[in-house]
């Protein structure tokens, strides 16, 4: 399917018109080779809430931003490797249903679809993407991800000490190590997490005792770069959980209630552009 799509004149339309609905917020996607499988909207679950992301599911990437006007204008544009994704499926637990993680070596996050057929072609189309790299590449796929993040209103107290509540001066803060909410105290520590960042992040105290002691069982030479312990205070901006996060500020597009299939472009339209372009030629 994907083959037949490369050089086509249907495809190179649909990479043009993405290119302009995120405009110069976003970067240049037309590549040789490169084919746009798919699109539509997911519920991406971000820091604070469940937020509607646009999705585009190329050949070798996939690209998502914020929805600024339904079908016209994104930003926020973030650009994945598929080669570096690996897809979980995710049991339906109440309000969240249809839904699955794509997780990378810098960073991890859950999606939901609005039904599960929806769920089951998203998937399919990735894994098959993701599949043909790989056997294309000659590529192992990667053994580390990084961890999802959980959500702030999932934790009213530190997730580590059990104890300190959250208010506007006890700021919520993430592990980039497990994921979990935590003080300020109980993430004083940074470590260096190949995959993430090459600067130190911030750490719970529990992932910093672990990630020393599984320091201290490793070679020297085959140690990463040295981590930078340190107490940050506990309201400090600089390293706020937000920081990683930027397609979770607040959106300016209105609430649009309606829901539009996702399109997976396959042999039917193929099809379609071969018949048009016969009937050219006989004319």
């Amino acid at each position: 399917m994907v083959d037949r799509l490369v050089n086509s004149e249907a495809n190179a339309r649909r990479i043009a018109m993405v290119e302009n609905c995120f405009g110069s917020s976003g970067q240049p996607l037309a590549e040789q080779g490169r084919v746009l499988v798919g699109e539509g909207v997911l519920t991406k679950m971000c820091r604070k809430k469940p937020k509607a992301r646009q999705f585009f599911l190329f050949n070798d990437i996939l690209v998502y931003g914020n929805i600024v006007i339904n079908k016209k204008k994104y930003n926020k544009q973030h650009v994945i490797p598929l080669e570096e994704v690996k897809l979980e499926s995710l049991k339906d637990e109440g309000q969240y249903r249809n839904g699955w993680l794509i997780r990378t070596a810098s960073k991890s996050f859950a999606v939901y679809a609005a039904t599960a057929t929806e769920k089951e072609e998203w998937m399919a189309h990735i894994e098959k993407c993701i599949e043909d790299l790989l056997r294309k590449s000659g590529k192992q796929p990667p053994s580390e991800h990084a961890a999802v993040w959980v959500p702030d209103n999932e934790a009213a107290i530190c997730m580590h000490c059990k104890k300190t509540q959250f208010t506007v001066l006890n700021r919520r803060h993430h592990c980039r190590k497990c994921g979990s909410v935590v003080c300020g105290p109980c993430s004083s520590k940074r470590w260096v997490l190949r995959g993430q960042s090459d600067k130190p992040l911030r750490v719970c105290l529990q992932c910093y005792d672990d990630l020393t002691r599984e320091r201290a069982r490793v070679p020297p030479l085959a140690q990463p770069a040295a981590h930078t312990p340190h107490t940050a205070a506990a309201g400090s901006g600089g390293d706020s959980s937000a920081d990683d996060d930027s397609d979770d500020d607040d959106d300016r597009a209105p609430a649009d209630h309606s829901h539009d299939e996702p399109k997976f472009y396959g042999d039917g339209e193929k099809t379609e552009e071969t018949n048009n372009h016969s009937s050219k030629e006989t004319k």
